[in-house]
């Protein structure tokens, strides 16, 4: 099974809120998930971010691949530095 961290939008029509979540890479966008890791609420000026690191770094670990925009969120909080260092301090 492929897993993938990725969105699953929620919130209501023009009010988008996403959960960061690990899913199949074969169920729809807002289908069947395996565990959620944190959200993103782009609506906030700044845009507000709350990431589980520790679950973050657990599913990197065991192979799951970040969407582009979750790569992009998982930067900022600094979560794939401490990924990438982790890897090749080996």
């Amino acid at each position: 099974m492929a897993v993938k961290l990725r969105l699953k939008r929620m919130g209501s029509k023009k009010s988008p809120f996403y959960r960061v979540v690990a899913a199949d890479s074969r169920s729809p966008r807002d289908g069947r998930i395996i565990e959620t890791v944190g959200y993103y609420n782009p609506t906030k000026n700044p845009a507000e971010v709350k990431i589980d690191g520790e679950c973050a770094l657990k599913w990197l670990r065991n192979g799951a691949q970040p969407s582009d925009t979750v790569r992009n969120i998982l930067s900022r909080e600094g979560i794939m530095k401490q990924f990438h260092e982790e890897k090749h301090a080996k």
